[in-house]
């Protein structure tokens, strides 16, 4: 299957869909009391905004690109892997990334979508409904950041490839603690492994923002031993590979999206220094 637009030119409506996917969710999360927390088979919360954001993004993927099917972490349950197994071109989406965030009301929670084919992400965009934070990317075409006005026009949105907006991993530095991206909930393993790094500065971040920040040279590195899924992934690896970095599992290889019956994650490493001698991975469970 193939993908049937231009990957440039689909990138400002993919953009545009997170957005508006942010704005439903935003509305929910301005009035907590009608949030409706429910949790899942697997003990995972669920909410309101959870539902709203999945309904919309997957109706406007399916009128954007109808001969596309698309995976979501609220709808996987309704696609058999008997249905799935053979799709190499799909939507991959997290409606809302960083629910126990939502939750917690951080605000540190983000909408991510990629387009994969042949198991690698193409196209991924990672929105941040609290900040209007917009990152994305195109394979081949680089990763930017721009802030997403109120009442944004259609010509900003064809805007999202623009050269001001551009991010870049940066390089570590001898003598400069190494910045770890982690979560507010990290485990031993990802302490250990901080250990190992020596002098380290932590950026507490939720959801996906992690792996930006590595993109973008706010945080060096981003590790993550404990379980995924490929919707937490998929549409930040896009963006950190073209900004030069890199999302790997404990063998230094890049992460895949295939499908499968779990659709879980390996443990992985988000590092925006390819070239440094980074620590092995803890054995331990986090």
């Amino acid at each position: 299957m193939a993908v049937l637009m231009n990957l440039v030119e689909l990138l400002p409506e993919v953009c545009r869909i997170a957005v508006a996917a942010g704005d439903v969710i935003v509305e929910v999360y301005d009035h907590y009391d009608d949030a409706q927390i429910e949790h899942k088979g697997d003990g995972t919360p669920v909410t309101l905004a959870d539902k709203r954001a999945d309904a919309l993004i997957c109706e406007a993927l399916s009128r954007l690109t109808p001969a596309i099917p698309l995976v979501t972490e609220e709808s996987v349950a309704e696609v058999p892997f008997a249905t799935r197994k053979d799709w190499q071109t799909f939507w991959l989406v997290d409606p809302l990334d960083g629910t126990k965030e939502f939750i917690e009301r951080t605000g540190e929670f983000s909408v991510n979508i990629a387009l994969v084919e042949q198991g690698k992400t193409v196209l991924g965009v990672v929105y941040v409904p609290v900040t209007r934070m917009l990152y994305c990317a195109v394979s081949g075409e680089g990763a930017y950041k721009q802030v997403i006005p109120h009442n944004v026009s259609g010509r900003e949105w064809q805007a999202c490839l623009d050269e001001k907006q551009r991010i870049q991993v940066h390089p570590l530095q001898p003598g400069v603690p190494v910045r770890v991206a982690v979560s507010r909930r990290h485990g031993s393993s990802t302490k250990a492994f901080m250990a190992a790094l020596g002098a380290t500065q932590t950026v507490k971040m939720g959801s996906a923002i992690k792996s930006c920040l590595v993109a973008e040279g706010a945080a060096d590195v981003y590790p993550r031993f404990g379980p995924t899924s490929l919707w937490d992934t998929a549409a930040a690896q896009c963006v950190v590979e073209e900004a030069g970095g890199k999302l790997v599992d404990r063998h230094g290889k890049a992460l895949r999206y295939e499908q499968s019956e779990s659709l879980l994650n390996p443990h992985f490493m988000v590092a925006g220094d390819r070239e440094f001698d980074w620590p092995a991975f803890p054995s331990a469970k986090s």
